[in-house]
């Protein structure tokens, strides 16, 4: 309409200059546009005369100068509304259509001027790009055309460069140059010749624009051809595999573009190097070339979709790919590798993790599989994107199907590939690259899983020796990386597998022994290398110690294989001699360089320190005995020497202070040497304790200068009479609590005064030089080591030497009554202690409070009666510092345990529990704080159960009456037990999930990593908590009181938490949180059953029976199944209650029933202590002949089971009450068997039948652990990780199952059985895993019409023009959706109207375009349909002028002479008018309409959505016209 009103206006305006200049002034948005449309039309007119042609070009150039270049300025980087990109834009286009009005001059002068403003560098640059992109077509001088390239190619190339300016230039600039054939060249040159290049994005957006003039799709040939430069086929390559997906589809669009040219030519083309070239074509492989392009542009544009379920179906031809790849000569390559490896990249580079773990194994097993040919990007992409993709820790999730503690199909298929391609690559290239791999490890932060099993695929690369000194640091590197990790086992095993693989990798020629020992110093001996594991087995150089060790192993093997039984180990003692001949000069010998005595001590500690794994006793283990013997002589000498060390002035500085450590380390170790091998020696050990004691509290006293000599002493001292009092803890069979001066010890203690801080030492200021020396050493070696440190360890030191005192000698206190030997503890004493206490709490880092924890374990039950709020306080500090520590795993475990033994300690529980105040409720509030950390942090309940377990019933006194107080506390907190039997592992898709998977990997391994030997089990795995409640529940005997009312409380508290979740309307669905929850009560319940007598089990069968009626998941079934057959075996007189059951309603019963009716399935089982048999299978007959004609398919099936189950015992009893009804009950059943069709009733009575727990399940021989936990839950389908084995209960012993406990293990017949639920298996036996197949039929195919979808190169062109540029629009359909206001709906509309190609979507407000809902819903069709925006009162006028341009208006309503849409013919031009979402159409329009159509309805709801109710009608004007052109054709 608007170019009938501008023709309508220059035919009657007169003078064209004239007109332009009226339309100037004033210049606004819609007179720009209205100057812009003159322009198109002027010039797109006729021949004029030459006057008349020379004003207009008057006219144009004012236009151009004056208004249009003022106008690109003001816009250029403003960021104003729709009115300021309206201006812009209308002045583009006016510049562009006054160029071609003027010609060569007018863009010479616009070039000229362009180019000055970019060299002046000011803030134009966007509006002069502009400029040049209008003028650039008709550029004439080669000067000015070579100038405005060369700018063109540095601003697209400048990296400083604003991205919008270079986007103008890439998208705008350089194709408006390529179309100047002057330019072409220069453009080509600057994009794809040897110059730097610029980045892919913009010679992306560039090179799409040019594709006309690069890759022509006509019959003339192109002046220069894409396909023939390399560096075309690299931008794509990288375009491919960009994070933009605009950059991609850019990318995508020249490939196809340029393999759809090379089809059509079938010409031979090569673009060189001609070597593994990256695109090539040949006339004879025509068909074959097509096929290969094909098939990779269909893995390209469908992994775009993201979605898995999409994609998979697709990779399998990513195998035909790397056939045709291939030739038929050995070695060669077809198609350049790198294409292959861009697939990859973007799979790996995907957002959704699944498409990349599915790229990661398709890629590791084609490489193991196909046995590609060799080649050099395939080691670069290894090291580099296949690295990168494997550091992600979730692709080592186990498959759905895979068990608990196998190992990941991604580990499996690592070590795989990686040993193949090792071994297939050329000896010279092994050890380059292996060392970019453990490089590439270092080179960025690893988290626990991937550094392990990346170490694993090393470690099982087969021997080869290329690694040399470099190789050997950077697995140094790695080791150290390893440490970052918190989880031990799995750093434990990734330290083991480093070292295999420095063992098998690494030519011992090429480096030092130096070298050597750095590399084995990294490995932890506590984590990984240890003696006695295979490990060490296989190890031969080490430092001083394990080099000893290792030296007598070796000789101690070759006598024993000469057969030599009595060594006398020559070499060994030649390693020890010096060594023993330093220590023995210790004791008398002051002059020995203290470096030598130092290093001296360090051996003989490290030796000490050694265990053997295998040998408890010392005396077994040869080796170590010969050792341990032959340093028990310089003893005396070394106890001599550290005594004079610590108690004299001889450690003077805070450096001192780690050989103090050391020293002290040393004095445990040499006790535990005499104790085990010199009694002899004892007395000298006793006399040196007894001297240390005495010296060090004398030397205690006497400091109280600040001069750092005597604070050193100070420290010192305390810290020697902590080492004895936690020495006097550990080993009382040394009897060191009877010496004299630990008398004076506890009088020492008990007159501290506790938290004394020491004061950061005075420095003597002396203009000595030597004096100021000493100060600048101190100084360092004091801000070094951190003075704060030393004072709260030796804060930490005087709780320790407390605690030592309160366990020992609970009778302290402050005062001191003159002749007697012992003290009384008073009040006012525990008192301060606590309050002292409290204050370390405060003033200690974390890691130091553990001995004020056990301190005040011993405090609060003294106080908690009389100081209720201390005591409180005490527990709210104690838990804040625990919750503070969570993320610590370095020290939170250790403050864990020791808060857990304060916390709930016995007597803090039962003082707490006596008085059922604020601290009772206050320990309760802290369990659930507990339970609830615990659901974040796997195993804080595992260390608080396991402690009160062990406490409750294995309490460590032998008081009878402290015994009965200790379980009373069980009763006291029962949630405690009642939470542990229901907790346990909910599927989880985290990393904490993930960790226990290669944790119970780990561990399966066994003995092969020695890890699992040497690393202590932390038991954090879930199931440890419900294994503790268990153990501890069948410790429990009911014939005790106590025992037999903590039981009915449990069984009360778990069938209250069953109906609780029963009631709950969250989801209740397979594996869900309340299944599962479900399911552990119930296997609690059946675990005691037993214990429970009669009278407390008839009170609760009722509950029993009513969460049978229940809608249950088949396990809860089956354990309220068992529960109630055991009852009625133990007790039948409870089968009047059972009978009752089946009484109810029918509608209320529905197929609950079948619970009660799989019961009587075991009636066998049921009737076996029963006399009386006849009349009760007589009322069983009876029931359930009643259910055999339920109409319901499902009971009638389970009724006919426990049908045939009970008239067998009939016939075998022989029961002549019963003969009348066996020609029903035998035909009945003879019916059933022989029933025949095409239906699943014969199927399922089959599979019903032969279902575990009717066919092989036995309520009583089946009783046992393994079966409640393990075996039922297998076959009843349950997730797996709720599966617990027998071996976990065998493995946790911290609590242990009774002597005489034998109900262990399933019987094999039901532990070889595999799941089979009848009720799911309806879906037939004949279905395909599609996973297995190789080749898919059929995939899903997004169809993308390239060749009408050329990327834009105008960023900021109009809608409509882009649309209409892109040329795809050849249907006459306009849809009109004005009175429509829901975004979602316009949204599904504008994608319906672009895909079926109409040539417009007319909306209310073009605002609607920006909502997220909108664009949600019309996935960028927006971008590629034409919007023209006409508000609901002005649609009157709209249809009218589309009438008058030949449209028939059709309104989509239902009106009474509507036509129906099956039997109306759409005409060529129609207009679509769509109805409000609720109102419809308004009557003031229908009379507008020519036509109303209604879709033909077989519901009863009146409507359809309006954009589903468009979308029909769209198609069926599509569907319409396709079929008219066909029969046109």
């Amino acid at each position: 309409m608007e170019v009938v009103l501008a023709d309508a206006l220059l035919a009657r305006g007169g003078d064209p200059g004239e007109l332009l200049r009226a339309v100037c002034a004033p210049l606004s948005a819609d007179r720009a546009e209205a100057l812009r449309l003159l322009l198109q039309r002027l010039a797109a007119g006729g021949p004029r005369g030459e006057a008349e042609s020379e004003a207009l070009r008057r006219a144009a150039w004012e236009v151009a100068l004056e208004r249009c270049r003022p106008l690109l300025r003001l816009g250029d980087g403003a960021a104003g509304g729709a009115e300021r990109l309206r201006l812009g834009r209308a002045a583009r286009g006016a510049l562009r259509h006054c160029v071609q009005l003027c010609g060569a001059p007018l863009a010479a002068r616009l070039a000229r001027d362009a180019l000055a403003e970019l060299a002046g560098g000011g803030p134009g640059a966007e509006a002069a790009v502009e400029a040049l992109a209008a003028a650039a077509p008709r550029l004439e001088e080669p000067a000015l055309v070579a100038r405005c390239a060369a700018v063109a190619l540095a601003l697209v190339r400048e990296e400083s460069e604003g991205e919008a300016a270079a986007a103008l230039v890439a998208g705008r600039l350089l194709p408006a140059l390529g179309g100047n054939g002057l330019a072409l060249g220069r453009v080509w040159d600057g994009l794809l010749g040897g110059g730097p290049a610029p980045r892919a994005g913009r010679a992306l957006l560039a090179l799409s624009a040019l594709a006309d003039a690069l890759l022509p799709r006509g019959p003339g040939a192109a002046a220069a051809d894409a396909r023939l430069c390399p560096r075309f086929w690299r931008l794509v390559q990288e375009g491919l595999t960009e994070r933009d997906g605009l950059c991609r589809k850019r990318a995508r669009y020249l490939l196809k573009r340029a393999v759809d040219l090379s089809g059509g030519q079938a010409a031979c083309l090569r673009c060189p190097p001609d070597e593994s070239s990256l695109f090539w074509w040949s006339a004879e492989e025509n068909e074959k070339l097509l096929q290969f392009w094909e098939t990779y542009i269909l893995i390209m544009e469908t992994l775009e979709e993201n979605q898995i379920h999409v994609i998979k179906p697709v990779l399998p031809k990513l195998n035909s790919l790397y056939e045709l790849a291939i030739s038929g000569k050995e070695g060669c390559w077809l198609f350049h590798p790198s294409w292959h490896m861009c697939i990859y990249k973007r799979m790996f580079e995907s957002e959704n993790k699944t498409l990349t773990k599915e790229g990661v194994l398709h890629f590791l097993e084609l490489y193991e599989t196909k046995h590609l040919p060799n080649s050099l990007g395939f080691s670069e992409f290894v090291i580099g994107p296949l690295m990168d993709a494997l550091s992600e820790s979730s692709l080592y999730s186990r498959t759905p199907g895979q068990l608990m503690g196998a190992c990941p199909p991604l580990g499996m298929r690592l070590q795989k590939f990686l040993t193949t391609y090792v071994m297939l690559l050329p000896e010279e290239e092994k050890g380059g690259f292996l060392l970019k791999f453990i490089q590439k490890m270092t080179n960025r932060h690893w988290c626990a899983v991937p550094i392990l099993f990346l170490s694993m695929a090393l470690a099982y690369i087969p021997t080869c020796k290329v690694l040399g000194t470099d190789g050997l640091h950077a697995l140094r590197d790695v080791l150290q990386c390893t440490m970052i990790t918190h989880q031990i086992l799995l750093r434990g095993a990734a330290q083991c597998y480093l070292l295999q693989t420095a063992m098998h990798l690494t030519d011992v020629e090429r480096v030092s022994l130096p070298e050597v020992a750095s590399f084995l110093l990294s490995l932890r001996p506590e984590e990984s290398l240890r003696r006695d594991t295979v490990l060490w087995m296989e190890v031969r150089t080490e430092l001083v110690a394990t080099m000893l060790l290792l030296a007598a192993d070796v000789e101690q093997m070759r006598n024993k294989s000469s057969g030599k039984s009595n060594i006398k180990w020559i070499e060994l003692e030649a390693f020890l001699n010096p060594l023993l001949d330093v220590l023995m000069k210790l004791g008398s010998n002051a002059y020995i360089p203290t470096l030598k005595t130092d290093k001296s001590l360090q051996l003989l500690l490290k030796l000490l320190q050694t265990r053997s794994l295998k040998c408890s006793n010392t005396q077994d283990d040869e080796v170590l005995f010969f050792i341990r013997r032959s340093l028990v002589t310089p003893m005396e000498s070394v106890l001599e020497f550290i005594l004079r060390r610590l108690t004299t002035n001889e450690l003077s500085t805070v450096g001192d202070l780690d050989r103090c450590d050391l020293y002290l380390a040393l004095i445990p170790e040499i006790v535990n040497l005499c104790l085990q091998l010199s009694s002899k020696k004892l007395p000298t050990v006793r006399n040196f304790i007894s001297s240390l004691i005495n010296a060090s509290i004398r030397n205690f006293r006497e400091t109280n200068s600040t001069e750092v000599i005597k604070q050193v002493k100070k420290v010192t001292s305390i810290a020697s009479l902590t080492v004895v009092c936690e020495l006097m803890d550990r080993k009382p069979e040394a009897h060191l609590e009877d010496l004299p001066s630990v008398d004076a010890l506890k009088r020492f203690t008990a007159f501290s005064q506790f938290n004394e801080v020491l004061k950061k030492p005075s420095y003597i200021e002396e203009k000595s030089g030597y004096v100021y020396f000493f100060f600048c050493s101190l100084c360092e070696e004091t801000s070094s080591q951190g003075w704060g440190r030393i004072v709260a360890r030796y804060v930490r030191d005087q709780w320790i030497c407390l605690r030592f005192v309160l366990n020992k000698f609970p009778t302290l206190a402050q005062e001191y009554e003159e002749g007697t030997s012992e003290l009384s503890l008073t009040a006012k004493r525990s008192r301060e202690i606590l309050e002292s206490a409290l204050e370390a709490l405060t003033i200690l880092p974390s890691d130091q409070v553990l001995p004020v924890f056990d301190c005040m374990r011993v405090l609060v039950p003294k106080l908690l009666n009389s100081l209720e709020c201390l005591c409180i306080e005490a527990f709210d500090l104690a838990w804040k510092i625990i919750s503070s520590l969570s993320n610590t795993q370095l020290i939170f475990w250790s403050n864990l345990k020791a808060f857990v033994r304060f916390i709930f300690d016995n007597e803090v529980l039962a003082a707490a529990a006596s008085a059922k105040g604020q601290a009772y409720a206050k320990i309760k509030e802290i369990i659930l704080k507990l339970i609830d950390m615990s659901t974040t942090k796997t195993g804080v309940f595992n260390v608080v159960l396991s402690h009160c377990c062990q406490s409750w019933i294995l309490p460590t006194f032998d008081n009878r009456s402290a015994v009965r107080n200790a379980f009373l506390n069980a009763g006291n907190y029962c949630e405690l037990i009642t939470e542990g039997c229901v907790f346990g592992t909910v599927f989880r898709r985290d990393q904490r999930r993930l960790i226990q998977d290669v944790h119970a990997f780990i561990e399966n391994l066994g003995e092969k990593c020695a890890a699992n030997v040497v690393t202590e089990s932390t038991n954090r795995d879930d199931h440890y908590v419900r294994i503790c409640a268990i153990k501890f529940l069948c410790l429990l005997d009911g014939s005790n009181i106590l025992h037999k009312s903590f039981m009915e409380d449990i069984v009360i508290k778990l069938l209250e938490k069953d109906e609780l979740v029963s009631r709950s309307r969250t989801r209740y669905y397979a594996n869900s949180l309340q299944h599962r929850i479900k399911n552990r009560v119930w296997q609690t319940l059946l675990v005691l059953l037993p214990k429970l007598d009669q009278k407390f089990l008839c009170g609760i069968l009722d509950k029993v029976f009513q969460a049978g009626f229940g809608n249950n998941q088949a396990s809860v079934k089956y354990f309220i199944e068992w529960i109630v057959i055991l009852s009625l075996h133990k007790y039948p007189q409870f089968l009047n209650k059972f009978w009752d059951c089946f009484c109810y309603d029918e509608e209320k019963l529905k197929t609950s029933i079948c619970t009660f009716l799989s019961v009587l399935s075991h009636f066998d089982t049921i009737l076996q202590n029963t006399s009386e048999k006849k009349p009760i299978l007589k009322k069983a007959l009876l029931v359930v002949l009643q259910w055999c004609f339920n109409h319901n398919f499902s009971v009638r099936l389970y009724a006919l089971v426990a049908l045939k189950k009970i008239w067998a015992m009939c016939r075998m009893l022989d029961v002549e009450e019963f003969e009348a009804l066996t020609p029903v009950i035998e035909s009945s059943l003879q019916q059933v068997e022989n029933m025949h069709g095409t239906g699943n009733a014969r199927r399922n009575w089959q599979r019903i039948q032969d279902h575990f727990f009717f066919a092989t399940f036995h309520p009583l021989e089946d009783y046992s652990l393994e079966t409640i936990f393990y075996t039922l839950p297998r076959l009843s389908e349950v997730a797996e990780d709720e599966w617990i084995s027998l071996c976990k209960f065998e493995r946790f012993t911290d609590i242990p199952l009774p002597p005489a406990f034998q109900w262990y293990r399933s019987r094999a017949e039901l532990l070889d059985l595999k799941p089979s639920d009848w009720s799911q298996q309806d879906t037939g036996s004949s279905s395909v895993d599609a996973d297995g197949q190789t080749e898919w039929t059929d995939v899903q195919k997004k169809i993308i019409p390239w060749k009408h979808s050329t990327p834009s190169s105008d960023l900021e062109m109009v809608l409509q023009d882009r649309a209409a540029k892109l040329g795809k629009s050849n249907s006459r359909l306009i849809v009109v959706a004005s009175l429509i206001d829901k975004p979602t709906n316009l949204g599904g509309l504008c994608r319906t109207s672009e895909i079926f190609g109409a040539s417009a979507l007319v909306v209310g407000s073009l605002h609607y375009v920006q909502d997220k809902q909108f664009q949600h819903l019309s996935v960028s069709a927006e971008q590629w349909l034409p919007l023209v925006e006409v508000k609901p009162s002005q649609l009157v006028d709209y249809l009218q002028q589309k009438k008058t341009e030949g449209y028939t208006a059709i309104g989509v309503e239902q009106t009474a002479k509507s036509y129906d849409l099956t039997e109306y013919c759409f005409p060529e031009k129609s207009l679509l008018l769509l109805g409000n979402e609720h109102e419809g159409i308004p009557a003031n329009l229908i009379h507008h309409l020519d036509v109303c159509v209604e879709i033909p309805q077989q519901g009863i709801i009146r409507s359809l959505n309006v954009h589903v109710s468009g979308a029909l009608l769209i198609w069926e004007y599509t569907r319409q016209q396709v079929i008219k052109h066909k029969q046109q054709k």
